[in-house]
């Protein structure tokens, strides 16, 4: 039996992988699911089994998994498409008697009324149905979404958004990630589904206050109507597609959808969840 991670040369999936050895689990007890093996190199030379298939070619998934293996599907980064791709891991899953499947959903699951849910809404669906063992990690926002664009921000000394004066209780992705290994390591959490956000929900314009104040810089959050957000982002080479899904967002975001703080996911890991101040010093590159 093995504990494996799908989509495991993504951003959290490498910090689940971390999280795992971190506490411990034996790297030739932990399986990588990567479309690329050349880009999981660094996993291959910890340890790690890796296991290649791709969510887009059902046929590759048949050797992905085993009876008895602990699962995380993390969720797909092609939006509009991931639907089928889910439907392929969790049917091959199901084949293989996988003993555990973890998802990465999204916060608030089927009460979250905007277009990003819909896909997460579906899979978890897939999953309640299809009789596996399962957990819903329905995470929130990763102050990372934000503080990975910082480039631009300091460059134009603006966050431009239509999320009003909507809060955000997001939290850092190593803190969803050790909440994923949490789960796949620990017992009790069969049949259930976590809530996930960080411990204090912020605005965007105390985000652009704690910007300017960590890297003096003067950066000011410009709310703008959301046909001129639209017209920010595809101006900046985001596909009209996903620069929409961003925009509907910022709306639920200016609706409190985001803005929960119910402790589930300090409660998982066992710390405060990382304030966003670090996550922005570590960002600017003075943490």
């Amino acid at each position: 039996m093995s504990i494996v991670i799908t989509g495991a040369t993504g951003h959290l999936g490498r910090l689940v992988i971390d999280a795992l050895l971190a506490d411990g689990v034996p790297p030739a007890g932990v399986a990588a699911v990567v479309r690329d093996k050349d880009r999981a190199a660094g996993l291959a030379e910890r340890g790690v089994e890796l296991r290649v298939a791709d969510y887009d070619r059902p046929e590759t998934l048949a050797d992905a998994f085993g009876a008895g293996d602990r699962v995380l599907l993390i969720s797909g980064n092609a939006v509009g498409r991931r639907v089928p791709q889910h439907a392929a891991v969790i049917s091959a899953a199901r084949a293989a008697g996988v003993g555990h499947l973890a998802y990465t959903s999204i916060l608030g699951g089927p009460d979250a009324d905007f277009d990003l849910a819909a896909e997460h809404q579906a899979t978890e669906r897939l999953i309640v149905d299809s009789g596996l063992p399962y957990t819903l990690l329905r995470n929130g926002w990763y102050t990372e979404n934000y503080t990975d664009q910082l480039a631009p921000v300091l460059a134009h000394g603006t966050v431009v958004a239509n999320a009003g004066e909507g809060r955000v209780a997001s939290a850092a992705r190593a803190d969803y990630a050790a909440a994923a290994a949490a789960v796949l390591t620990g017992e009790g959490h069969l049949g259930k589904a976590y809530e996930l956000s960080g411990d204090t929900a912020w605005s965007l314009a105390e985000y652009a206050a704690e910007v300017s104040r960590q890297s003096g810089t003067a950066v000011a959050y410009e709310n703008v109507p959301a046909e001129a957000h639209l017209a920010v982002l595809t101006g900046a080479g985001v596909p009209e597609p996903f620069a929409a899904t961003l925009v509907d967002v910022d709306r639920a975001i200016e609706r409190g959808l985001l803005a929960g703080t119910n402790g589930e996911l300090s409660r998982l890991i066992g710390r405060p969840t990382t304030p966003l101040a670090e996550t922005v010093a570590r960002a600017l590159g003075t943490l």
